[in-house]
């Protein structure tokens, strides 16, 4: 119980011991004015019941606002909870998205490399036939001045056998 509550409950308390101690003065009968017309009774009964009826009005209060309070902040909670589900929906969305784009990026990427490495294999492929056809063509010309090497060779021998 909180410092406000036992408080009172503590002015209630001196209240009803207060009117038990004097009962007798608050049965005593007096003369009242209402204003339009007086009336005989007891003051103090009455004025306790007017005190009553305000503390029963006023924990009528209190009860109705915390009940409002109460289905405020549920209805709150409901509320954010939805929220928070409709963000981890659209937070997995993002990821889905997020994993196909990864996805496709990395399909074009690959099938760039596989184009790529095509390529490469073309390009080398053409350099070795032409690297080949050179030193083929180095060989036949290596080949031939040899032979006309020897055939120089053989005409200085004959030249100069006589």
């Amino acid at each position: 119980m909180n410092l406000r509550s036992l408080s009172i409950v503590v002015v209630l308390a001196l209240l009803i011991a207060f009117a038990a101690i004097n009962w007798s003065a608050f049965t005593t009968p007096m003369q009242l004015s209402l204003l339009f017309g007086t009336v005989q009774g007891p003051l103090g009964i009455i004025m306790l019941a007017f005190t009553a009826a305000l503390t029963v009005l006023f924990l009528l209060f209190v009860v109705t606002m915390q009940t409002s309070i109460l289905l405020e902040s549920r209805r709150t909670a409901r509320e954010l909870q939805a929220q928070r589900e409709l963000a981890d929906r659209a937070e997995a969305s993002r990821f889905t998205d997020l994993r196909t784009y990864l996805e496709k990026e990395l399909a074009s990427l690959r099938l760039s490399v596989e184009a790529s490495t095509t390529d490469v294999g073309a390009r080398i492929a053409l350099a070795e036939r032409t690297l080949r056809d050179e030193v083929e063509q180095s060989a036949n010309s290596l080949s031939a001045y040899i032979g006309e090497l020897e055939d120089r060779l053989e005409q200085g021998r004959s030249a100069a056998r006589p």
